[in-house]
């Protein structure tokens, strides 16, 4: 049986994001990018007074997150935020376009970026 494989329009690959001001990040010594996030609602509320969780998580990303999450600027597209990824990891370059797209995807979804305007 063959795999349904998703296709991108070519929009897709002409929009620019922007990251979420209301997510804190910086970036460590080592060059690593750690983002902070409030744990808001309900649950998170109730482990926070029962049982001490911690109000913000910080949340380190790996090299190539970190590599995309610095090409998010506001003037890349996702089109060259590929070709950025596949210079920097030359290795990794036929499965780059998939993990871009999967990684941004994910941060929108998370609300850690949003399309620019």
């Amino acid at each position: 049986m063959k795999q349904k494989t998703k296709k991108l329009s070519a929009n897709y690959m002409d929009l620019v994001f922007v990251k979420n001001e209301d997510r804190p990040w910086s970036q460590k010594e080592n060059g690593i990018v750690e983002i902070k996030m409030e744990n808001k609602g309900f649950f998170n509320t109730i482990a926070q007074k029962f049982f001490k969780r911690p109000r913000f998580s910080n949340i380190a990303l790996d090299a190539y997150g970190t590599k995309v999450w610095l090409c998010i600027d506001g003037k890349n597209t996702v089109s060259d935020i590929v070709k950025l990824m596949e210079e920097a990891f030359p290795s990794e370059k036929d499965a780059m376009l998939k993990r871009v797209v999967q990684f941004l995807t994910t941060l929108e979804l998370h609300s850690f970026i949003k399309r620019a305007k």
